[in-house]
């Protein structure tokens, strides 16, 4: 009997277990492939950290180079002595020429905001009324 079954094994299928340095095979090329990968991430990290001094010093040169005033929509500097139609304007952000109701809503508007009973400052609300004072009292249309 012993005779029968080694004349069928060279027959019989082969296992499909993988053996123990096929899976070691492989797990070395992982962990190399890996290993390659952080190592290439990290020089690409160190690149950048030393391009990134020159390139933010150019930046910064840049920046200094645009005017202040240019990406504000504020207007620069304090009040007039005597307030004139151009600065009551500017105060309301409407427009000299605008109509009494303009000059209503957008007084409105901006005393909700500056009120001095919510926190606003006094000075403030006093200069948007006389703002608007100033605009009400011309020839309107």
């Amino acid at each position: 009997m012993d005779g029968d079954f080694m004349r069928h094994a060279e027959y019989t299928l082969k296992s499909n277990r993988t053996s123990d340095t096929d899976i070691d095979k492989r797990l070395c090329g992982t962990l190399m492939a890996v290993g390659l990968g952080v190592a290439a991430a990290g020089f690409a990290g160190r690149y950048a950290f030393h391009l990134r001094r020159p390139l933010g010093q150019i930046i910064t040169e840049a920046a200094k180079k645009v005017p202040s005033g240019t990406f504000s929509t504020y207007y620069q500097g304090g009040f007039e002595q005597k307030m004139s139609r151009r600065e009551a304007s500017l105060i309301l952000g409407i427009s000299p020429n605008s109509t009494k109701a303009k000059v209503g809503e957008a007084q409105r508007r901006i005393m909700v905001l500056n009120h001095p009973d919510k926190g606003g400052s006094p000075y403030l609300a006093a200069k948007i009324n006389e703002a608007k004072d100033l605009l009400d009292s011309g020839p309107r249309r």
